[in-house]
């Protein structure tokens, strides 16, 4: 146990420090440190994502019974993934904290804010995702490791499968960083994000319901009155985030084919958000996932993991 999740535990901040030297020094790139910093955590996520989908399919397809039968690769993929959401924590910071560089620089002449400060408002501004990720270490990780008991390695497979959403949610943030979310890759990836997340985060929930009711025979309506109360409220924790993020994701959408965003002005539209042009205000960082329901600041994205 001790070993995989010290393989997490390097993994995935290696990976990342990896792919942010690759993009500072490949020729043909140079990115600069905020922006190596920003698109390396979101391609860390994607291939975490990636990683714990087609575990999840692993899993999944080779449980017949929804119940009893058991896969090695549950409880490993969870020992391994659990590092990620520690380190995810940490690299949604250091991506805030480079937005807030890139605005203090504009707006105060690159006075720096105290760290504390910064910290504090990080944790303000994205509370609900540091909280999902302080939940899955400190409840999902005991629970699905040690209360399961070795059973219900279908469910978790099917419900790491909900990571399927995130890889077009972390092109979407790299597209915004870039100015590119009036291109035509952004609609397509907006509307396959919408897709993804809907089937694999919010009918995820009703969909174990569903299979348990197979399982058992019984009318779907009545699986909430047998299942143990733990699996009711731990399904209602995990889906109310999910619902929300759904909301500001079909809000962003709806102004994106729409072309509300279009009617700000073309000066807004094309300023660098990475303190390239001192002088230029640089709108607040994005909250961590999806998009922002404030029309005026429709470039505004969240992440889901």
């Amino acid at each position: 146990m001790l070993s995989i999740l010290a393989a997490g535990s390097i993994f995935f901040p290696g990976l990342f420090l990896l792919s942010k030297r690759c993009l500072k020094h490949t020729p043909g790139l140079a990115l600069s440190e905020g922006d190596a910093t920003i698109v390396s955590a979101r391609l860390v996520s994607s291939f975490q994502a990636s990683m714990a989908s087609l575990a999840g399919y692993i899993i999944a397809s080779s449980c017949e019974d929804v119940i009893e039968d058991q896969h090695w690769l549950t409880s490993t993929y969870i020992l391994f993934a659990v590092p990620y959401f520690v380190y995810d924590i940490y690299a949604m910071f250091l991506c805030y904290w480079h937005k807030l560089q890139v605005k203090g620089h504009e707006e105060e002449g690159g006075r720096p804010k105290p760290m504390g400060s910064e910290v504090a408002s990080y944790l303000r501004r994205e509370f609900l995702m540091v909280l999902h990720h302080v939940v899955m270490v400190t409840i999902c990780f005991p629970v699905s490791v040690f209360w399961r008991q070795g059973k219900g390695d279908y469910f978790q497979g099917v419900m790491f499968m909900a990571e399927l959403s995130t890889p077009s949610v972390c092109l979407g943030k790299i597209l915004i960083l870039y100015k590119k979310q009036h291109t035509l890759l952004h609609k397509v990836n907006g509307a396959l994000m919408l897709v993804t997340f809907f089937v694999c985060r919010v009918l995820l929930f009703p969909y174990l319901y569903y299979a348990y009711s197979r399982y058992a025979s019984i009318p779907l309506y009545t699986v909430p009155l047998v299942a143990p109360w733990q699996c009711n409220v731990g399904a209602f924790c995990l889906m109310a985030p999910q619902l929300y993020w759904f909301t500001l994701i079909c809000r962003g959408a709806f102004r994106l084919f729409t072309g509300a965003s279009r009617s700000r002005p073309p000066a807004t539209l094309n300023k660098p958000d990475r303190g390239c042009c001192p002088g230029q205000g640089a709108p607040l960082p994005p909250p961590a996932n999806g998009y922002s329901p404030v029309p005026h600041k429709a470039d505004r994205e969240t992440d889901t993991h």
